[in-house]
């Protein structure tokens, strides 16, 4: 337990606090203001709930975060011009780090994908199942060699891939599935990996967001026959760009490498097929720039220990906060270990919380808490997927998708802190117990 929520609850514990929180939650419901009973909302006039400094609260909560570590590499791989070193240096890292049998650094997320899509070799026709909830490359780099995306919506209550959806969608052509772990949460690829083996199909994986998350022991990006990761600034890792593959098998490993890679054929052994494109490759040019991967390798030794703090952090605050009426996060199975990309996302059940979603943003400001809503595009609602002379054959345009409009209706972005501020998240959490003691008051907003 956090000190901060210690503090909160003098001689508390958690078990205490979880057995006390339906009476305290009782209480808000009947309308008694159990927390501050007398304290106005900021947004009446009353006094802010946080009073932590503006200043320290963006150093805590700075992404990307880089320092003197990242600028000494930076200068004396200047200085040494052993530019290319860079490069296999850091594959052999991250390929221990995720114990994956082979990998290779792309210049960002979006080639790794591409090149993912080149090395299935599958006929122009074949369906991939895809969530609609994603960023584009993981749909639109299949239309490069024929394939054809099959929508898939996403579970309201983790915001990834929805395996039964899927089960509804599959046709003869499909040959793929291609899951997202969705803001550093895994989705259940022991699942989705025996429904694929069932019926024949291949798993690939998107794990953008989800640097150093893992299921039952194993990294994302590794219960694929092939997973790809993003450094863009934004992500879990930055490096400001870069990409990274993973393959389970040296044949797709070698063709998404010549793929864009042109210098690589002839590394291969003298039995790959692949050898014979020597020079060319197979015409793409996809190599991570030297400085990325200088600064990925710094980022990745301390990959651990950041997610750990933000982990921290978050459970201190969500352990406490989702115990108010209609206020949930994310579930996450026992079995997986999550990181958290972007944003602490919760979820809110307007019709138990009693008021509505913008309501509670704008008490949330008001109190000074900096939080946020991000709609994630729809890709099947997107203009180039409902015109046919992209496509191999047309994509199926779903009328609707219920988990993906639940997820952008109902979340709110809580920022991650990346050092410790038990200050900072009490009064965050006094923030919400303060809102939800004038629930009343919410409704008519």
């Amino acid at each position: 337990m956090s000190s901060s929520h210690k503090n909160s609850l003098p001689g508390a514990t958690r078990r205490s606090f979880v057995q006390t929180g339906g009476a305290v939650l009782a209480a808000m419901g009947a309308g008694t203001a159990a927390f501050g009973k007398t304290e106005t909302l900021a947004l009446n006039g009353g006094a802010k709930a946080v009073s932590f400094p503006t200043a320290k609260e963006s150093a805590l909560t700075k992404w990307p975060r880089y320092g003197a570590t990242e600028k000494k590499v930076l200068h004396e791989l200047i200085d040494s011009s052993k530019f290319y070193e860079e490069l296999p240096l850091f594959e052999n890292e991250w390929k221990a780090y995720t114990k994956s049998p082979f990998v290779k650094a792309h210049m960002n997320g979006s080639s790794a994908l591409t090149s993912m899509y080149f090395a299935l070799d599958l006929p122009a026709g074949s369906e991939i199942m895809v969530p609609s909830y994603t960023f584009f490359a993981t749909c639109l780099a299949m239309r490069f060699f024929g394939l054809v995306p099959i929508f898939v919506d996403i579970d309201p209550k983790t915001a990834c891939f929805d395996l039964d959806d899927a089960k509804k969608k599959l046709t003869p052509r499909t040959k793929a599935v291609v899951p997202m772990h969705s803001w550093g949460l895994p989705c259940e690829m022991d699942k989705i990996s025996g429904w694929a083996k069932e019926k024949g199909l291949i798993v690939l994986e998107d794990a953008a967001h989800a640097h150093g998350a893992e299921m039952q022991g194993k990294k994302m990006g590794t219960w694929g026959a092939m997973g790809i990761y993003s450094f863009q600034a934004s992500k879990v890792m930055p490096s400001v760009e870069g990409g990274m593959g993973m393959y389970q098998s040296r044949e797709y490993f070698e063709r998404a490498a010549a793929f864009g890679h042109y210098e690589d054929p002839p590394k291969f052994a003298k039995d790959s097929p692949i050898r014979a494109y020597e020079g060319t490759g197979f015409g793409q040019k996809y190599r991570m720039h030297p400085f990325a991967a200088a600064i990925a390798r710094t980022q990745l030794r301390g990959l651990d220990e950041r997610n750990s703090m933000a982990e921290k952090g978050i459970r201190a605050l969500n352990d406490r906060i989702t115990q108010l009426a209609g206020l949930s996060e994310p579930r996450v199975r026992p079995d997986q270990k999550r990181v958290y990309y972007y944003r602490n996302m919760l979820l809110l059940d307007e019709k138990k919380a009693g008021f509505k979603r913008d309501a509670l943003l704008k008490a949330l400001k008001a109190e000074g808490v900096h939080a946020s809503v991000w709609d994630y595009p729809e890709q099947h609602k997107l203009k180039i997927y409902s015109e046919a002379k992209w496509w191999h054959h047309a994509p199926v345009i779903p009328p609707s998708m219920a988990g993906n409009t639940q997820v952008n209706n109902t979340h709110i972005f809580m920022p991650v802190l990346y050092g410790e501020a038990p200050e900072l998240i009490d009064q965050w959490a006094k923030a919400f117990e303060k809102i939800w003691s004038h629930r009343s008051e919410l409704a008519k907003i």
